[in-house]
């Protein structure tokens, strides 16, 4: 049987409501101590360039308030590396980010940019965060990001799931094979696999059935079924149907 998959939970979009009326609930922190609760493995939060869901204060909060590790989703900025600095979360994942994007689109651009992409995750590995690259399951990314000593990598699954989502299975199939082979180079690279973006219970099982990969970053999906069934009756399922498709 293959080994228990991990699950973060990403509790940004608790925050993205907070934010829409201002003030103080609903509390991301409080979401995030339910979900440790309900046995998610890790929480996931990313703090934006614009501050969209997560703010500052919330980092400190989130990692007063759990036990399990957090995952610090961030820019490769100056700023936000200096926060990541200052909080050393147990791990630091760097995604690409754009202004004007709803959500996280596509993967780092770390082939191209391999000696300055270095340079930037090394004060992050020396202060003991667990770095992880953001990346397309595409042979030279993933190759880069082994070169430069990033110890994890976190697939993106968002095009999987679009297709699925579409009625493309030609073309989710093709994107389903490529996340394999990806899973597997890494795996073979000694690099420790994550994968996520757009996952829910409707395109989870083909994913966590990979057995290179080791965790799953699921939030939107989550939060938003969340809202009709409470999360830890949502995490709950997500739980299930990862562990039924892993064994």
């Amino acid at each position: 049987m293959a080994s228990r998959l991990r699950l973060g939970v990403n509790i940004d979009h608790v925050a993205t409501v907070r934010n829409a009326r201002g003030g103080a609930l609903p509390d991301p922190v409080r979401a995030a101590m339910m979900a440790e609760q309900a046995g998610a493995d890790g929480i996931t939060a990313h703090l934006r360039e614009d501050r969209r869901h997560i703010r500052d204060a919330d980092v400190g909060a989130i990692m007063a308030a759990i036990t399990i590790p957090l995952n610090f989703e961030m820019a490769a900025t100056p700023e936000m590396q200096a926060i990541a600095l200052s909080h050393r979360p147990h791990a630091a994942c760097i995604v690409p980010e754009r202004r004007e994007e709803r959500t996280t689109e596509g993967g780092l651009e770390v082939a191209a940019n391999a000696n300055w992409m270095g340079d930037y995750i090394a004060p992050l590995r020396e202060a003991g965060c667990r770095v992880s690259l953001f990346i397309a399951a595409d042979p030279a990314q993933i190759a880069a990001a082994a070169r430069i000593g990033a110890p994890v990598i976190e697939l993106h699954t968002g095009a999987y799931c679009d297709f699925h989502a579409e009625g493309d299975f030609t073309a989710r199939d093709a994107e389903l094979a490529r996340l394999i082979t990806g899973a597997k180079q890494a795996a073979d690279l000694g690099l420790e696999v994550h994968m996520g973006h757009g996952l829910s219970y409707d395109n989870v099982a083909p994913i966590a059935a990979i057995p290179e990969v080791v965790e799953l970053n699921i939030g939107h999906f989550l939060i938003g079924e969340a809202v009709f069934v409470g999360l830890p009756t949502a995490i709950a399922q997500m739980r299930a149907q990862m562990d039924a498709a892993r064994g």
